[in-house]
């Protein structure tokens, strides 16, 4: 009963705090929000005892991403945009693509009814899953986690750069 409860809070949470992302109008608000949302995604999966996964979320996209964006907000000059004309002038397109999405996720869940559940693996089956990633991942593929990291930090090091210039 208490992981229903759970669910169902951090649920409505993730859902409440994504619509506010994009009906603020302050980027740093929609940025907060934004970190609401990965962090109770992160709480969702720690509930789905995908421990890694949650990690991977509060580290990389809360912890990376989410600094990067507070960067670039504070490195655009928000003077300057707020009195740029606004590009909101296509609601009929928006509202069509809005539609044609809202169709699509109808007839899904029509179709989709009566389609077989999958059995559930024994719990024997399960492995622990944050050691055997690590294991994986730096054994079997430790050139191309190591040529990913150096081409973010290439990346990361190109946008201070860039930013700087202007």
């Amino acid at each position: 009963m208490f992981y229903l409860f759970n669910f169902y809070v951090l649920a409505a949470l993730t859902v409440i705090s994504a619509i506010f992302v994009i009906t603020r109008r302050n980027p740093v608000h929609s940025v907060i929000f934004l970190i609401i949302t990965l962090l109770s995604l992160a709480l969702l999966y720690v509930q789905l005892q995908a421990e890694f996964l949650a990690a991977v979320q509060i580290i990389l996209y809360i912890g990376g991403i989410m600094v990067l964006f507070l960067f670039v907000i504070m490195l655009v000059n928000l003077d300057v945009v707020a009195r740029q004309a606004p590009f909101n002038r296509q609601w009929h397109i928006a509202g069509l693509a809005a539609l044609v999405l809202l169709g699509e996720l109808v007839a899904a869940l029509y179709w989709g009814r009566g389609t077989p559940t999958l059995p559930l693996a024994p719990p024997t089956a399960l492995q622990p899953n944050t050691e055997l990633i690590g294991v994986t991942l730096f054994q079997n593929y430790l050139l191309p986690f190591e040529i990913a990291s150096v081409l973010l930090l290439v990346a990361m090091v190109g946008a201070v750069l860039m930013a700087k210039r202007r």
